[in-house]
């Protein structure tokens, strides 16, 4: 007879909270199972049970909200603070906005995505159409006291549209636990940006699970920044469901004395002519871990699928610990995919070169690691955009 399982604080917090909230059979199910330890593949190097020993309590409604982590000049701004939608003035056109019970996300066997659906109070709804011409800005924040907050966002984008989306995550400087949830639809030919930036406090832990499906013809880039919380994971689970489907998935870890941060892919090749080209980079510095890890699943009738995984880390430190696992797993026989992983320090040669034209040190270490991170920005279109994420990275950068 197998002993109990031995929960921890978090895991005896979260069966309570579920409880709370009527998930009973939630609750059940973490109490067989615990938080994700190593042994679970897709939670290998970022073990739930040891890492996240605490959970505060459920949110109450924010009393008042400070100001965005990250300011987009001009864009249209939507908030969800605590969980809950706020209130919006005027709304560009091409945009409706609403709010639905619960979350949007689909069911999997994911303990952060169970948890999502279970504790989340509402989603906030937006229907996109045509050309939506300024950038929309979802602004995620947990105020108040620690809190454990699910919030949940529910995009559709319709056939031939346009959007350029951004979700910033921040808060009061508590030692919160958000867990965030995004489903987005592209309908056939639209063409979408979404960038997520995690700002939240040095004490916090933040998690979020980005869903995406793309129809015919829909082109898709991502960009996801961890710039912000102790611990971060970012899960992302594209499905490429129509033909001409494509998208460029991009994410930076950038962690310094202390931080884990983790951007984990699971990626649905499911019809033919389809194509992904994922790029993660990870920057680490002091005694800090970055963790990338890509799946690309390619189905039996995905022929024609062009799909290419790379991982690059560039380490700052002797203590820094970044860690790739990129996957194929391949059951179409006529496709061109593969996957490829780099690790290392600034290039000597470039910096010697740098500091003998009298630039020094420091300011030449810099100029190279802007230059690793180029290829993630330089696709950001919007201006403003572009330099508000400029400016993100540069902070972090000179350690502010």
């Amino acid at each position: 007879m197998n002993a109990p399982l031995r929960l921890g604080p978090a895991e005896l917090t979260l069966i309570e909270q579920l409880k709370t909230r009527g998930a009973e059979a939630e609750a059940e199910r973490l109490t067989g199972t615990g938080l994700p330890t190593r042994r679970v593949e897709s939670y290998h190097y970022t073990d739930l049970k040891a890492l996240l020993r605490q959970v505060p309590p459920l949110a109450e409604a924010p009393e008042e909200a400070s100001p965005p982590p990250m300011r987009v000049p001009g864009a249209f701004q939507l908030m969800i603070a605590n969980g809950v939608v706020q209130t919006h003035g005027s709304v560009p056109a091409g945009v409706i906005v609403g709010k639905v019970a619960g979350s949007g996300l689909t069911t999997r066997d994911d303990v952060l995505v169970r948890l999502n659906q279970s504790l989340a109070p509402e989603s906030l709804d937006l229907n996109l159409q045509g050309s939506v011409d300024p950038v929309i800005q979802i602004d995620r924040r947990i105020e108040g006291r620690a809190a454990h907050v699910a919030s949940s966002a529910t995009i559709y984008v319709g056939d031939g549209a346009s959007a350029t989306i951004v979700e910033t995550y921040g808060g009061s400087d508590e030692a919160h636990v958000g867990n965030h949830a995004t489903y987005l639809a592209l309908g056939k030919d639209a063409v979408v940006t979404h960038i997520t930036v995690d700002l939240s406090s040095r004490k916090s832990s933040h998690f979020s699970t980005n869903e995406y499906h793309l129809g015919e013809g829909a082109k898709l880039r991502t960009l996801i920044i961890h710039a912000g919380a102790g611990l971060s994971r970012t899960q992302l689970f594209p499905r490429y469901g129509g033909s001409e489907a494509f998208a460029d998935v991009t994410g930076l870890n950038l962690v310094a004395d202390g931080q884990h941060a983790d951007i984990t892919m699971d990626a649905s090749h499911a019809v033919p002519n389809t194509g992904s080209k994922p790029l993660f980079k990870s920057i680490a510095r002091g005694r800090s871990t970055a963790v990338v890890q890509g799946r690309l699943v390619v189905q039996r009738d995905a022929q024609k699928t062009d799909a290419k995984l790379m991982s690059q880390g560039l380490m700052l430190s002797d203590e820094a610990s970044i860690l790739a696992k990129p996957e194929l797993e391949i059951y179409a026989d006529d496709v061109v995919c593969g996957h490829g992983a780099t690790c290392g320090r600034l290039d000597e040669s470039a910096l010697f070169y740098l500091m003998s034209r009298g630039v020094p040190k420091a300011e030449a270490e810099t100029m190279l690691t802007r230059a690793f991170l180029a290829e993630l920005l330089d696709p950001i279109e919007d201006e403003e955009l572009n330099e508000a994420l400029t400016g993100v990275i540069e902070g972090w950068l000179l350690g502010d």
